[in-house]
């Protein structure tokens, strides 16, 4: 998940109708790669703690990735402006931060799975939050926002009544993950408002770098280094860490950048909703996660709803 400029939308707007086997193969690797990273975060969190973890994580992948634009492309690719590091740092702050890094908090006890289907309600709250700076939604779009608020609150039932369901939910798990899916969502929207970096990847790789310092800030003042010892990471929460680095950090951005440049918006949008199902597979083959009838019926019902508010974004946009 990260921010884009007009410049990639017009791009993905402007590519041909015919979808060819190349933008299928990067789609598949956005849909299983952004999936699993649930699971990964899950995995990690078992030994590590959350936010330390975060900032390991964002701190090598963005190294990395600003390295090989400089490789690329030349050192010209990667001078920024004071004012572009600064958004660029706001945008890294509000996804990083605020959105994964209550996302891994909260999955020390929450379900992957659930957690995925949680955070599908990105695109509802980015609906929400360009009606209120003044952009008309239409009739269709305000419905698909209304039936995921109500799929939020199934979803939200069994910690609201018995601080249980699968795997003993609290409900403190579950409200974490909203406010982390409302940050991302307010991180995605304002990144289209403020001054951006030309060449995207190196945008990704400062708010990568910046996010994870903010990750590693956070970190210190919650004290977690106390509780950090090389010694009692499990060797399968390095190993998911390392996966949430090269593979969930690293290709599927690469893949979801590519996309956007040769793909319809409609048709990339689909992770929003693709994401879950495969979160949700994922936690249950690997970490035998059973998710309660509630959350269950919450989950489709909000997958249901950013299909609707996702086909009305594309229908207004071939207009």
């Amino acid at each position: 998940m990260t921010s884009v400029g007009d410049r990639q939308a017009a791009a993905a707007l402007a590519a041909p109708t015919r979808i060819s086997g190349t933008v299928w193969a990067a789609l598949a690797v956005v849909y299983v790669v952004w999936g699993s990273t649930y699971l990964a975060i899950r995995v990690v969190v078992e030994s590590m703690p959350a936010l330390l973890s975060g900032a390991i994580r964002f701190l090598l992948a963005g190294a990395l990735l600003l390295g090989w634009v400089v490789v690329r492309n030349g050192p010209a690719a990667v001078r920024v402006t004071w004012r572009q590091l600064a958004s660029a740092g706001t945008v890294g702050v509000l996804l990083l931060v605020g959105g994964n890094g209550l996302l891994v908090i909260a999955e020390g006890t929450v379900p992957s799975g659930l957690a995925a289907l949680l955070v599908a309600v990105v695109p509802l709250w980015v609906v929400l939050l360009r009606a209120v700076s003044g952009e008309r939604q239409g009739l269709a779009r305000v419905g698909g926002v209304l039936l995921g608020l109500v799929g939020l609150a199934v979803l939200s039932l069994p910690g609201l009544f018995n601080g249980s369901g699968a795997g003993s939910i609290g409900l403190g798990g579950v409200v974490l993950v909203m406010i982390g899916a409302l940050s991302w969502a307010v991180g995605s929207f304002v990144g289209t408002k403020l001054p951006r970096i030309e060449n995207a990847m190196a945008a990704s790789a400062y708010q990568m770098l910046i996010g994870g310092l903010g990750c590693l800030v956070v970190a210190l003042a919650r004290r977690e280094q106390q509780h950090f010892h090389l010694t009692e990471v499990t060797t399968r929460s390095w190993l998911a860490l390392l996966y949430l680095v090269l593979v969930g950090s690293l290709v599927g951005f690469t893949a979801y950048s590519w996309l956007l440049q040769n793909a319809p918006l409609g048709l990339v949008a689909t992770y929003a909703y693709v994401n879950p199902v495969v979160a949700v597979f994922l936690g249950w083959l690997v970490l035998a996660e059973r998710l309660a009838t509630s959350e269950l019926v919450g989950g489709l019902i909000v997958v249901a709803a950013v299909c609707v508010v996702v086909s009305t974004e594309r229908r207004a946009r071939a207009r």
